[in-house]
C-alpha cells in the first residue's frame, strides 16, 4: 500500500513511535526513525527502518536531519511527530526550565518537524501529517499543566494547518491516546507513587483506571490508527483528534 513512500517518525526507536514505524514499513514505506540515542535506534533498525540521530528540541538538528533523510530516501510523504516528554508537576513547583523542557520537545519539536517535512511534501500529491498528541490535548490532565498546555498547543497547530492546506492532497490529524503500555508509563509509576504517596502497584492501577475501558492501551492499537490514516478511504479525515482511550472523554 505504501510502496515508494518515505515516512519519518520522530521518537521512532521505542514505544508508540516504533510501533507506528513498523506498521508503516510493513505496508511498504521506507521509514526514517529518529531519536537522540544512536544505540536505541540501531537496535530498532531493520528492513525499511532506517535510523537517524536527531534531537527534536534542537532546531538545527531537525533541519539537518531532514536534509539528510530527504537526500537518502527522497521527499517525505508521511511524517509522524511523536517524540515527547510526559512529565507532571504542580504549577507552583514548575520553574521556567521545566516549562521550556516540555515545550521544546512536545511543541517546538513538532513545529520544526512538520515545517521541515512540508518543505519536501508537494501539495498536489499524497501527504500525511499524523501528530501523536494525547487525551491531555483535549482535556486538562491533573498535576500536569505544562504537559497539557503543550498537547493543546499541538492540537491547535494541527487544526490550523488542516485549514491552511484545504484542497491539497495533504491531511493533518492527531492521535490522542490515553495511557499506553510503554516505558513512559513505567517511569511515571514511580513519579505518581511519590507524588500521591501510594505504592507503585496502586500508582499503576491509577493509570489503568484513567482509561475508559480499564486497561492499558497497546502501542499497536495506536499504530493501527496511524496506518488507517495513510490508507485509501481516509482522504476526507482532516483536522481531527482521534481518541484512543477506550471510550469518550
Amino acid at each position: 500500500m505504501l510502496n515508494g513512500k518515505h515516512a519519518l517518525v520522530t521518537g521512532g526507536g521505542t514505544g508508540i513511535g516504533l510501533a507506528i514505524a513498523r506498521a508503516l514499513s510493513e505496508a511498504g514505506a521506507e521509514v526514517t526513525i529518529t531519536g537522540r540515542r544512536a544505540e536505541v535506534l540501531q537496535e530498532a533498525a531493520g528492513d525499511r527502518l532506517h535510523p537517524l540521530v536527531m534531537d527534536v528540541s534542537d532546531e538545527a538538528s531537525v533541519v539537518a536531519g531532514f536534509a539528510d533523510a530527504v537526500e537518502i530516501h527522497g521527499p517525505v510523504s508521511i511524517v509522524v511527530p511523536n517524540a515527547g516528554i510526559a512529565e507532571g508537576r504542580a504549577l507552583p513547583k514548575t520553574d521556567t526550565a521545566f516549562w521550556r523542557k516540555i515545550m521544546a520537545t512536545n511543541l517546538d519539536g513538532a513545529f520544526w518537524t512538520i515545517r521541515e517535512a512540508l518543505k519536501s511534501m508537494p501539495r498536489d500529491s499524497f501527504g500525511r501529517v499524523i501528530a501523536v498528541s494525547s487525551i491531555a490535548g483535549l482535556k486538562g490532565l491533573r498535576g500536569a499543566s505544562a504537559y497539557t498546555a503543550s498537547k493543546h498547543g499541538l492540537m491547535g497547530l494541527i487544526r490550523a494547518l488542516s485549514e491552511d492546506y484545504l484542497g491539497s492532497e495533504i491531511t493533518f490529524n492527531a492521535l490522542c491516546p490515553g495511557y499506553v503500555d510503554t516505558d513512559i508509563v513505567t517511569r511515571n509509576v514511580e513519579a505518581i507513587s511519590q507524588r500521591a504517596k501510594v505504592d507503585e502497584e496502586t500508582a499503576r492501577a491509577m493509570m489503568v483506571e484513567a482509561n475508559k475501558h480499564k486497561r492499558l492501551i497497546a502501542p499497536e492499537e495506536v499504530a493501527a490508527a496511524a496506518l488507517w490514516l495513510c490508507s485509501p478511504g481516509s482522504e476526507s479525515v482532516n483536522g481531527q483528534a482521534i481518541e484512543i482511550a477506550g471510550g469518550q472523554f
